[in-house]
């Protein structure tokens, strides 16, 4: 029986009360700033809210009174526009989503399968460990109410293959550079990527690079410039093959990372790092080109990263299995990656050993 529910988790803003007043839910407030950032005026932005103008008037005095500042600049040549108020709760809005949303999809689909464990006629799901990636949100979305489901836990990708090596998951999602960095980072992976147990599934080719504002107003040309002063930087998470491809690249570069003003500062996601730089907090970082397009950020390719499945051989033939890499080699799938700005997916559900797809 495939169950037609579907959990999902989303972040919300709360404003604390006291006694007199009880909390109030910025959401309906944040996402008609949204919507009036998008077309530029109330009306639009009521159209896509679903709401009255009366009512859309009411949620932002309300809001106004609350803060104590506008929301709205308005304007009669230049219709409506964010306040700089407005605009920083909408910047820490995104950030915040960014941020927490692939942690707690992760948590959605635990509770998911947690679920329907107790009811009939359930087949177990695979189990897939993987760094977050665009690619990857697809494929859950396009298994989403089969009976072979997908479960999901996003993981760096030695976490994801060390779950798999003990049998923890069923596929461990990993990525490799081209060129000159493959070598490193394959050494990273070599105690969990035995040839004799392993199968790879290739899944897409994506396009890493450096993130920079609209414009490149600090004229950022690749990571030499990483160790101006006047460039602030933000990086992956500890533990993250993002944040050790940086390392590569910095000392391919001559740059030390004492150098790097915000090395630090840790986001988990790709669309973390672009929120964090759209939101003007960090002037540039390294991920891949969806996310920078997403965020309406200029792009400086790098890299490109070949993204796999690791699976044990003896789980290919599973109908589960078989069902996945049915998804993953149909036209709607495909279709739905190929439009991700920075990915190529000619060789996507081919599978290869270890030797066809690194020579070694």
């Amino acid at each position: 029986m495939t169950y037609k529910f579907r959990i999902g988790l989303r972040p919300q803003w709360v404003l604390e009360g006291d006694a007199e007043h009880p909390p109030q839910a910025l959401h309906d407030m944040l996402a008609l700033l949204s919507a009036i950032d998008a077309t530029g005026n109330i009306a639009g932005a009521c159209r896509a809210c679903s709401l009255s103008y009366r009512h859309a008037w009411g949620v932002l005095r309300r809001f106004e009174a609350l803060f104590g500042t506008p929301l709205l600049i308005t304007n009669r040549r230049q219709g409506t526009k964010l306040s700089p108020f407005a605009q920083r709760l909408l910047w820490a809005n995104r950030r915040i989503e960014a941020r927490l949303m692939p942690t707690l999809e992760s948590q959605a689909s635990e509770l998911q399968e947690e679920l329907e464990k107790l009811l009939p006629e359930t087949m177990p799901h695979l189990r897939l460990h993987a760094s977050h990636g665009f690619a990857v949100e697809a494929l859950m979305q396009h298994m989403s109410g089969r009976q072979s489901g997908l479960e999901l836990r996003y993981r760096t990708a030695i976490e994801a293959l060390a779950a798999l090596e003990r049998n923890e998951c069923d596929l461990a999602g990993f990525q490799v550079p081209s060129g000159a960095f493959e070598g490193p980072i394959l050494a990273r992976y070599a105690q969990w990527l035995s040839p004799d147990d392993y199968l790879l599934i290739h899944l897409a080719v994506r396009n890493t690079g450096l993130f920079v504002m609209p414009g490149n107003p600090k004229h950022i040309r690749g990571m030499a410039d990483l160790a101006r002063p006047d460039v602030r930087f933000v990086n992956r998470q500890i533990g993250s093959s993002t944040r050790y491809l940086v390392g590569l690249m910095l000392e391919e570069a001559g740059v030390s990372i004492s150098e790097v003003q915000g090395y630090e500062t840790n986001e988990f996601t790709h669309m973390a790092i672009a929120a964090h730089i759209a939101s003007g907090m960090a002037d540039t970082g390294v991920g891949v080109e969806t996310a920078a397009w997403r965020f309406g950020l200029d792009f400086i390719p790098l890299v490109l990263e070949r993204y796999f499945f690791a699976i044990r051989r003896e789980s290919l033939d599973t109908p589960a299995m078989q069902d996945l890499l049915g998804i993953m080699r149909g036209r709607e799938y495909l279709s739905y990656v190929r439009q991700l700005v920075g990915y190529d997916t000619t060789n996507t559900g081919q599978l290869q050993t270890l030797h066809e797809a690194f020579g070694r």
